[in-house]
């Protein structure tokens, strides 16, 4: 493994979303992530293992927890690793016995990593929710969106991801450091609503000075301000616009070829015909022919990109963000480093690796526990 993480083991109990990306972003910093799915297990939604993108990078065991050996089996793995990431309810993995005080027990410098999201307390923390939820609950819906409609949904982008699983990675690192200095582990409870509300720090803020509105697309970042928007262009594509800083907003209108006469940029008053402007002159052109006007400037224009259309963009190929893995375009491994240089990412297992995940991490398990063959994808 290569990475700054090369040489980190981590168990990661199989489950949905935020967890399986954490242990993604660890398998991609060079960890030896072995996820243990049990029997039958593989994302409903998948068809051919190698789509399995949230698995890349890692090795998987099968292991049935509900045989009489299934949680010592864990717990063996356990054992020898450095972190354990789990996503299930609170209250299920000890009722496997894979809680973590079973785990601890067994290995006190553990990083126990839990992910959930509400939490592992609370009135909701039982009950189900997905990253819409989150969202709704925090506060951060609500800001999201027009100010003529409803919230817009931003993909599951903030919770689950940013909210959820970069938190639940930020937590279990800081624990590891800790427990690499003192030998002690700790359990990281990482909810989705915690993550969501600290990255809405800086809008508290704005809050309380009174700069920001408790309403959607009325402010600066949100759409409301014309100079921090989308506009569709002559070929129904469309263009984002962040000209927020005076000298990039001149060079803008300058660029875009409206007159000297408009309300001033941060005159709010003024705001809804500097949108009509502005949208009536994107409409005039295609987006190609304004992104030649605006090549190379700071007027901070870039076209609204496709998923399949990203990976082509000079920018992004030049730095190889985005790679071909066994004939898959996804994202390469982030951030970059100097020094611990993360490998390509191997491809998402095809079939359950137990000899040589045993072999590697000094185990024994008993055969009865463990499934083998190829994972069961629908």
């Amino acid at each position: 493994m290569a990475g700054p993480l090369a040489g980190i083991r981590v168990v990661e109990l199989a489950g949905l979303g935020p967890a399986p990306f954490a242990g993604m972003l660890l398998a991609d910093l060079g960890a030896d992530v072995v996820r243990v799915d049990r029997p039958g297990d593989a994302p409903l939604w998948v068809t051919d293992p190698r789509l399995d993108l949230l698995a890349r990078g890692k090795r998987t065991l099968v292991i049935d927890l509900k045989h009489e050996h299934g949680a010592a089996a864990v717990l063996a793995l356990v054992e020898r690793a450095d972190i354990l990431i789990e996503g299930f309810r609170p209250g299920v993995a000890e009722r496997l016995g894979v809680g973590a005080q079973p785990c601890l027990n067994r290995n006190p410098r553990l990083v126990y990593g839990r992910m959930t999201g509400w939490g592992q307390t609370g009135p909701l923390a039982g009950t189900a929710g997905h990253d819409v939820d989150y969202l709704a609950l925090s506060g951060v819906l609500h800001a999201i969106g027009p100010a003529s409609g409803p919230p817009q949904i931003p993909l599951n982008l903030i919770g689950d991801f940013g909210g959820g699983a970069l938190y639940l990675v930020v937590g279990v690192l800081a624990a590891l450091q800790h427990a690499g200095r003192t030998g002690t582990g700790q359990v990281v409870d990482a909810a989705i609503v915690d993550g969501i509300a600290h990255l809405s720090t800086a809008l508290y803020g704005l809050l309380a000075a009174g700069i920001w509105r408790d309403d959607r697309g009325v402010n600066l970042l949100d759409g409301g301000a014309p100079f921090y928007a989308v506009y569709e262009t002559a070929d129904g594509r469309y263009l984002a616009v962040g000209a927020l800083e005076p000298q990039f907003y001149r060079q803008f209108i300058s660029l875009l070829g409206v007159g000297e006469d408009l309300p001033a940029q941060y005159d709010q008053g003024g705001w809804p015909v500097l949108s009509e402007t502005f949208a009536a002159v994107f409409r005039s052109r295609t987006q190609q022919d304004w992104m030649t006007v605006f090549a190379g400037t700071d007027a901070c224009v870039s076209p609204v990109l496709g998923l399949t259309e990203a990976p082509q963009h000079p920018q992004l190929a030049e730095r190889a963000t985005f790679v071909t893995v066994d004939g898959v375009p996804q994202p390469a491994p982030a951030p970059r480093f100097s020094v611990t240089v993360p490998a390509t990412p191997v491809p998402p297992p095809a079939a359950p690796a137990a000899d040589a995940v045993l072999a590697d991490w000094d185990v024994t398990l008993p055969p009865e526990v463990l499934a083998s063959g190829a994972l069961q994808h629908p």
